[in-house]
């Protein structure tokens, strides 16, 4: 029963989390992928969802509102690494891809998605001359996304080193092209603005009509989600925040009301979600 699930740490979280199991018909559990209920990999194309995650979400998502699925990959791209295509129990399921600017339903097995952003494509033709002129940094790669375009340190020699040398460059010329820099765990990703996983989410949030949200994350680009579920609270919407753990981003993990380990305690944690709803 309840005492199976893992205890929220804060007032706000235990609030959040017996409004989910009060009601979970009207419930919203929305989660990032990579980190989360992928494991983070050397190479983003390797990523696959972490075992156990697809059965832990088709066992949960008939008994809430929705399940939503936030990501900065591109939703087909997320759709596919993480399997989530044709499984029973997750006909409804929703993905909000490139930070809510592309959305695949389950329904239509179909993306939607809004016009690319001009400085997409100038950022993807300058960045290799411009990491050259950066200097040498052996290891470091730059990832296609389709509307965005990330600059990967994870491989280099000193990947902390090279990631805290390239920000600044990297925002100006992010700057430059009317896009924003968006930093992660050994990651910075040149995107659009106007686009975050906390406006995503609020906006499905609010089409859903949901009565509580849960949100895991595990990266600074999920702050904003984290925030969001803060102001719905203050609104008056109950909402449980779930740090996929890491000690990269202390940041996510201090305003969090639970923290789990990885992609494992992620999965761990749906599946005793669904197992006490299902038993409520």
């Amino acid at each position: 029963m309840v005492s199976s699930l893992p205890h929220p740490t804060t007032s706000a979280g235990r609030d959040g989390l017996a409004a989910l199991l009060a009601r979970p018909a009207k419930a919203v559990v929305a989660l990032d992928f990579d980190g989360t209920l992928a494991e983070i990999v050397p190479d983003p194309e390797r990523a696959r969802a972490h075992p156990g995650a697809v059965e832990a979400l088709a066992a949960l998502a008939p008994q809430v509102a929705s399940i939503a699925v936030v990501t900065g990959r591109p939703a087909g791209v997320a759709v596919r690494y993480g399997g989530f295509a044709g499984v029973p129990g997750l006909e409804h399921l929703v993905v909000l891809g490139h930070y809510g600017a592309e959305r695949w339903d389950a329904v239509t097995g179909t993306v939607q998605a809004a016009a690319p952003h001009p400085g997409v494509a100038a950022v993807r033709a300058e960045l290799p001359g411009f990491l050259d002129r950066a200097g040498a940094w052996p290891g470091v790669w730059i990832e296609e996304k389709g509307r965005a375009v990330a600059v990967h340190t994870r491989r280099a020699l000193d990947p902390e080193r090279a990631f805290e040398a390239l920000k600044g460059p990297l925002g100006d010329l992010a700057t430059h092209h009317g896009l924003v820099l968006e930093p992660g765990r050994m990651v910075l990703e040149l995107r659009p603005p106007g686009m975050d996983k906390g406006v995503a989410l609020a906006e499905y949030v609010r089409e859903v009509g949901a009565g509580s949200v849960l949100y895991a994350g595990d990266d600074l680009g999920d702050l904003p989600a984290f925030a969001a579920v803060e102001k719905l609270r203050s609104d008056g919407t109950p909402g449980l925040l779930v740090c996929s753990g890491s000690t990269e981003v202390p940041e996510l993990t201090d305003r969090a009301d639970l923290a789990v380990q990885g992609p494992p305690g992620v999965v761990a944690f749906l599946t005793a979600l669904a197992d006490t709803v299902r038993g409520a």
